[in-house]
């Protein structure tokens, strides 16, 4: 039996359909360790990609705070932890720029200059505008290489979410749930309401793509195309909308990855939910396949832990660490690492 040392990679969802797509991925599942005093969550481990995972949801309820108490449980009982993983739904944001559709995956990475996650209901009102306070921390270096090798590949090979998805949905008739709705129900529509919807070109790969870029967090679900897109006027190219993001990463350096079920728009409905986090779910599991387990550590990531990344020679230089937050002033959290 595996003890809790072995475990070197988080994986926290919001939701109980996302904590069982990422479940049902992984590729061995392994016997539940006793309950340390003080951890209230419920952990699955496993083998996913090589990498000894736990895995843990929210306890029936959503947004920063309930993410940031379940991540510190697992960082106190899991001493071995070095990667973390937010992966489930979101809303996301389809522009000129970025032909984003249901089923499709956003991975966070740095924007301009946020690192990957903007908490964009935290700020102070002013007479005419809204000010943004707080920095979130960018996902570690040896992540941020590894995603940029697997977005490279992708430009000559596809993707292995619909592979993974697929693998998933012949371990049980029940899962047939998460299967990819029809195509003629994702429907966007422009700002303004009734309306017709906009349309669009089919694409050559009707498989779901994975994009890159900000994700915006906060308490509220967002349910308005005229707010969503002016967040998106004060802030930057935001891809998606989730509610958790911000309180795991004001303590803890992480990647983001949301599966994308609807538009953030009043016509949000539950259809591709279960879809969309199966997708993030096997974007997860593709991503790890690029990290080395063997290079998994307890102590912080090293000078050299770019070579823990597959066919990835160097990385740029980084600023990243656990609890970097500045709100107003700036202070550092513990273990800070500048690589």
């Amino acid at each position: 039996m595996a003890a809790y040392d072995d475990y070197t990679v988080a994986i926290v969802c919001a939701i109980g359909f996302e904590m069982s797509a990422v479940r049902y991925m992984l590729d061995k599942e392994h016997t539940r360790l006793p309950t340390r005093d003080g951890d209230s969550n419920m952990y699955t481990l496993g083998e996913l990609s090589g990498h000894n995972i736990a895995l843990a949801c929210l306890p029936g309820s959503q947004g920063k705070g309930a993410a940031a108490v379940v991540a510190t449980n697992m960082a106190r009982t899991f001493p071995s932890i070095k990667w973390r993983f937010l992966v489930g739904i979101g809303g996301g944001v389809p522009s000129s720029k970025h032909d984003i559709r249901l089923g499709d995956v956003v991975v966070s990475m740095p924007e301009g200059q946020y690192g990957g996650v903007v908490q964009y209901d935290l700020g102070k009102d002013k007479d005419d505008s809204f000010q943004l306070k707080g920095f979130l921390s960018a996902p570690p270096s040896l992540l941020r290489s590894a995603v940029e090798t697997m977005r490279s590949n992708h430009f000559v090979q596809d993707n292995k979410v619909e592979e993974y998805v697929s693998a998933m949905l012949r371990l049980g008739s029940r899962l047939k749930v998460y299967a990819r709705p029809h195509a003629d129900t994702d429907v966007l529509f422009d700002e303004g309401y009734p309306h017709p919807p906009i349309p669009r070109p089919a694409r050559a790969f009707e498989g779901p793509e994975i994009h890159y870029g900000l994700i915006a967090s906060g308490d509220r679900v967002m349910k308005s195309t005229a707010k969503r897109n002016q967040e998106v006027q004060n802030i930057g190219d935001i891809l998606c909308f989730e509610m958790e993001a911000a309180g795991l990463m004001t303590e803890f350096s992480c990647i983001v990855i949301r599966g994308i079920s609807d538009y953030a728009d009043s016509h949000k409905s539950d259809d591709w939910q279960h879809n969309a986090a199966a997708a993030a779910a096997a974007c997860a599991k593709e991503l790890l396949t690029y990290v080395d387990p063997q290079k998994a550590r307890t102590k912080e990531t090293s000078s050299d832990e770019v070579s823990a990344v597959q066919g990835q020679s160097r990385t740029s230089p980084s600023f990243h660490g656990r609890g970097v937050q500045n709100m107003g002033s700036f202070s550092v959290g513990r273990n800070m690492v500048i690589s």
